[in-house]
């Protein structure tokens, strides 16, 4: 293939690949003049090059295509979803005859007559029906003006044609030239030259094309290998430099050629960057056509665009971008009059953003369509054996909806000429794991799907912590690595062990430890230097979820060239590539995801994250304090309960009237074992750990054995419990673990506990919520403030309360609750004359602007978010103030 038609191919495809978005973009905005000038330039300068080159086939389709055209820019021919499709189908042959050339070097003799056909009949057809119309004004001169002046002025439409008269005579010009040419068989070459030339001319402005120029792909890729064994040149010079206790003479030029490699590299990697709207031109003709075949009315918003990425990222994530959007706009959005009917514009939304996050690129993609049935797919994984029936009360939604990128795993109700076959989804996760990125989903029915995809920014020359596990070197790409941990040899002690498991206590979380010798199957050796006697840990991000790496030693942070896994090692999952140190070794560079997998950390996370899948069960995710009681008893708490924890020497306990108390902020502290409910006390230990619980001036604490861990845990009490001081059994973590009743340990402590504030007895509150431990919660709150507390579990029941006894004061709801929502049930409360006084409140997890603006739609007093406690009682406190100060009158 000679130069020349190389040329050609490039720059048509160049041109080509703004053309779909743009007809598109035509399609919704048919007045925009400079719109319909760019589509028609790019198929005009197409068809001027081919008469050159002598590629009659293509000329004709192009010439045809460029015909409708110019009657849509002179403004006699309606930019009509018809005429649209018939330029696009010129486009799509347009480019399977580029293809052809390309691949064969000749141009394929495909019969086009049938759509040229269509094309020439509909531009002749514009020019009739122009000539046709009427003019009250004199006729314009047919040289220079269109014939569809007139036309223009009836839709109300001449303004964009009149704002620049310069532009618009020459884009006449250029038209007239055009037709002129395609009088004869053949075009001749001296066209497209000479619109050229008077473009050039006339342009006070530099060209895009002169400020850039087309290099071939193999030669950037080229140049970018030598740069990475430049890369490592430069690592090993200066490990020799850094080795060299004298001053050396080579020092000053080592340190030169560092920072020359490095403004080289940086400079390389740019040529390599392109923004990701490269990858997504094809997609609003995609969506377009999918509105067509589906018959659904569907709108693309892009933002992020101009975020760039390295090439060959952006070419692996172009298939996998194509699937998700066309399945959003399939699965995804419903029908119009299905939207209607549901509260929904009947136009679905497709939303594709991009933007940088550390070394990464974000991807999302979320429509405003039906969402995804949990449910639906729960049954059915478990009916393809992805879940055991047994574990599905427990799996979380991450793990459910992660069933979906499973190979043939579809809910989809049939197979449509779209998707629903259940292939693809399996293909995207393998696509985009295989370049080191992950890819999550997640839905809520009724509200839409958001996948959000975590790629990184290149794969070529990245910045790795070199450390060493099992006497070995290995590396860990630094965008993985969160943050280093180094415990002296006293400090060892902090590493705890849960379930057989190593956690250390960072801050306010858990980390679970892997040993990285364990996991690769080597063999520690002990450090020869006492000062090397400390545990390093290296605090590493899978995901959402991090976990740390005990590692023998940690040296430095060094730019490493990627190389690829050798072909016996591609299956074992822990390395993602080798690479050379500056001091010439070869390591291998390790696979954080795969250790973690391999470590069972999917499955260790959905067991923390585990959710209750029954019927009208509660999924808000509380704070539980877990401590040990008797013989190693696992117990837990709400924190929100809890107002300190403190350990108090023995010698400091003392017995009063056969009860044990300290003294505690200049008062009297009454201390309570578990002993009553039948665990027994064990050894006194000292000190001492006790959990005090406070409220009105008011404390007590409850003795335990040890202070565990606190979990935000999504659970319900799923056994009640006739014992005394127990509100029943809940299932943390995969264990069975019994919850504390507050309220018994503190009357039991303090009989008249509540008596200090029986003036506020008078206020009447009706609880309702679905979860017996949240009324419960709920309850124990307000009830310790005074407040005479009745609770139902469902609208429907308090309504039947309501009824019979409507003397109540305040109403605290949540709102999704089944049957009926507290929505429903507030207004209700506000239509009924004996109820519509009472101060409702909405007490609920889901914060959202649409939430709140329909609570107040239907009434409610107050919005609030699960569960604060002391936000909640201020709430009512300062509203029963405001009646008595009012009324003067008691409530």
């Amino acid at each position: 293939m000679d130069d020349i038609l190389q040329e050609f191919l490039a720059e048509s495809w160049e041109n080509l690949g703004q053309l779909d978005s743009e007809i598109v973009e035509l399609e919704k905005d048919p007045q925009n003049a400079e719109l319909i000038a760019s589509i028609f330039r790019t198929i005009h300068t197409i068809k001027g090059t081919c008469g050159f080159l002598g590629l009659t086939n293509l000329g004709a389709v192009a010439h045809s295509a460029e015909n409708v055209l110019g009657k849509m820019r002179e403004r006699i021919l309606d930019v009509s979803p018809g005429a649209i499709s018939l330029v696009l189908e010129a486009i799509d042959q347009i480019k399977a005859l580029l293809q052809g050339l390309e691949a064969t070097g000749e141009e394929p003799k495909t019969d086009h007559s049938s759509l040229t056909l269509m094309l020439d009949e509909l531009a002749e057809y514009a020019t009739k029906a122009a000539a046709e119309t009427p003019a009250s004004a004199p006729e314009p001169d047919s040289e220079t003006t269109p014939a569809g002046s007139a036309p223009e002025v009836e839709v109300g439409s001449s303004s964009p044609l009149v704002e620049s008269s310069e532009n618009a005579v020459e884009h006449e010009e250029e038209a007239v030239a055009a037709n002129s040419e395609t009088k004869s068989e053949t075009p001749g070459p001296t066209v497209p030259a000479s619109v050229a030339e008077d473009t050039s001319t006339k342009s006070s402005k530099v060209s895009v094309a002169d400020l850039s120029i087309r290099v071939n792909v193999n030669v950037v890729d080229s140049l970018m290998n030598l740069v990475g064994e430049l890369v490592l040149t430069r690592n090993q010079l200066l490990q020799l430099a850094r080795g060299d206790e004298e001053e050396s003479k080579y020092a000053a030029p080592i340190t030169l050629l560092n920072r020359v490699t490095t403004d080289l590299q940086e400079g390389v990697m740019k040529t390599r960057m392109q923004p990701i709207g490269n990858a997504w031109n094809k997609l609003p003709r995609l969506v377009r056509d999918l509105s067509q075949v589906t018959s659904k009315q569907i709108e693309l918003v892009m933002t992020g665009a101009e975020t760039e990425l390295d090439r060959t990222v952006l070419d692996a994530i172009k298939d996998p971008l194509t699937h998700m959007v066309r399945n959003s706009a399939d699965h995804g959005l419903e029908l119009p009059d299905v939207r209607k009917a549901n509260g929904k514009p009947e136009s679905g939304t497709v939303n594709l953003n991009a933007y940088h996050e550390g070394g990464h690129v974000i991807i999302e993609i979320e429509d405003d369509g039906a969402g995804i049935s949990r449910d639906k797919v729960l049954a059915k994984a478990v009916a393809q054996g992805l879940i055991k029936e047994a574990d599905a009360s427990s799996a979380s939604d991450s793990h459910i909806y992660s069933m979906i990128f499973h190979a043939g795993f579809s809910t989809a109700e049939k197979i449509s000429s779209v998707s629903g076959r259940g292939v693809g989804m399996d293909v995207v996760r393998t696509q985009i794991e295989k370049i080191g990125g992950t890819v999550d989903l997640t839905s809520k029915v009724g509200k839409g799907t958001l996948v959000r995809i975590k790629i990184p920014l290149t794969l070529a020359i990245v910045s790795a912590l070199v450390l060493e596990s099992g006497g070995q070197p290995f590396a860990i790409p630094q965008l993985g690595v969160v943050e280093l941990v180094r415990l002296s040899a006293e400090d060892r002690e902090k590493i705890e062990t849960i379930h057989n498991k190593e956690v250390f206590r960072l801050r306010d979380r858990l980390l679970p430890l892997v040993h990285l010798n364990e996991v690769l199957g080597l063999e520690e050796t002990p450090p020869d230097d006492h000062d090397l006697d400390a545990t390093n840990i290296v605090v590493v991000q899978v995901g959402e979820d991090q976990f740390g790496l005990i590692v023998s030693r940690i040296f430095d942070t060094e730019e490493i060239v990627v190389k690829p896994v050798g072909r016996l090692l591609k299956n074992i999952g822990l390395y993602q590539g080798t690479t050379i140190l500056g001091d010439g070794s070869v390591v291998m560079i390790l696979d954080v995801s795969g250790i973690f997998n391999k470590c069972g950390g999917s499955a260790a996370h959905s067991q923390s994250t585990s959710e209750e899948t029954n019927t009208g069960a509660n999924r808000d995710t509380i704070s539980m304090l877990l401590f040990n009681v008797g013989e190693n008893q696992t117990m837990a708490v709400p924190l929100a309960l809890v107002a300190r924890l403190e350990e108090f020497p023995q010698e400091s306990i003392e017995t009063n009237g056969g009860h044990q108390v300290v003294q505690y902020r200049e008062d009297l502290l009454p201390l309570v074992s578990v002993e009553g409910a039948g665990y027994g006390s064990g050894e006194p230990l000292d000190p001492q750990p006790v959990i005090v619980f406070s409220d009105n001036n008011r404390s007590m604490g409850l003795m335990v054995n040890e202070i565990k861990d606190i979990i935000d845990e999504q659970f319900v009490i799923r056994m009640q419990s006739d014992r005394s001081g127990i509100l029943g059994t809940a299932i943390i973590g995969k264990n069975a673990i019994d919850v504390i009743d507050t309220q018994y340990y503190v009357t039991r402590s303090t009989p008249n506990w509540f008596e200090d504030v029986e003036d506020k007895k008078t206020f009447r509150v009706l609880v309702v919520d679905d979860s017996m431990f949240f009324r419960q919660l709920v309850a124990t709150a307000l009830e310790s403030e005074g407040y005479s507390v009745m609770t139902s579990d469902s609208c429907v029941n308090a309504i039947e309360l309501l009824q019979r006894d409507s003397q109540f004061h305040a109403v605290v709801t949540d709102i999704d609750l089944p049957e009926m929502n507290g929505f429903e049930l507030c207004e209700w409360l506000k239509e009924q004359d004996n109820t519509k006084n009472i101060k409702a409140i909405a007490l609920t997890s889901s914060s959202s602007s649409i939430n709140q603006s329909r609570a107040t739609e239907v009434g409610f007093d107050q919005f609030l978010v699960k569960f604060n406690s002391h936000e909640l009682v201020s709430c009512l406190d300062e509203y029963f103030a405001r009646i008595e100060h009012e009324t003067g009158v008691k409530a």
